[in-house]
């Protein structure tokens, strides 16, 4: 029986191959073939409990199955929240430039008006420096990212654009 040219375009050459544990993929060219873990164990002197094969003493050759990280990925959901949120924060910036560049405050100590203006300016980067902030610094942790990420849309809204309006 002849497989549609279809099909293959949907199958990756060793897909099926029986050496390999679930989740595990070969890596090299499509034309290898996988070695055995059992072989490669005896080759090389043991197995870990996950079935990858390495040198005795040496765990830095431990390879990772394909869904090791894949609680570290960020699910769709999670992508749209953080797209949603990206984007208040960049409307929340431009709400801040446009009141920066807006008719300043005009004060008679030339002190006071220079702490005016380096103020609007930092309201200007406040709403991105957060963000990134955020997303750098509670990466692993996605609840508090998002808890977060929605005190700083509490806390950044520019409320002088919105009540120039």
């Amino acid at each position: 029986m002849t497989r549609d040219s279809d099909d293959d375009a949907l199958r990756w050459e060793g897909d099926d191959d029986p050496t390999l544990a679930p989740g595990w993929k070969t890596v090299g060219s499509p034309t290898s073939a996988a070695p055995r873990p059992d072989a490669a164990a005896e080759a090389h002197g043991g197995a870990d409990a996950r079935g990858a094969v390495h040198e005795l003493g040496d765990e830095s050759a431990v390879d990772e199955p394909e869904g090791a990280d894949a609680a570290a990925q960020t699910g769709s959901a999670e992508l749209v929240v953080l797209g949603v949120l990206g984007g208040i924060y960049l409307l929340y910036a431009i709400g801040w430039l446009i009141t920066a560049l807006g008719e300043a405050q005009i004060f008679a100590d030339p002190v006071a008006q220079f702490m005016y203006g380096l103020g609007s300016w930092f309201a200007v980067i406040a709403a991105p420096l957060w963000f990134g902030t955020v997303l750098w610094l509670a990466s692993g942790n996605r609840r508090a990212r998002l808890v977060w990420l929605i005190v700083g849309a509490v806390l950044l809204v520019p409320i002088p654009f919105i009540l120039r309006g």
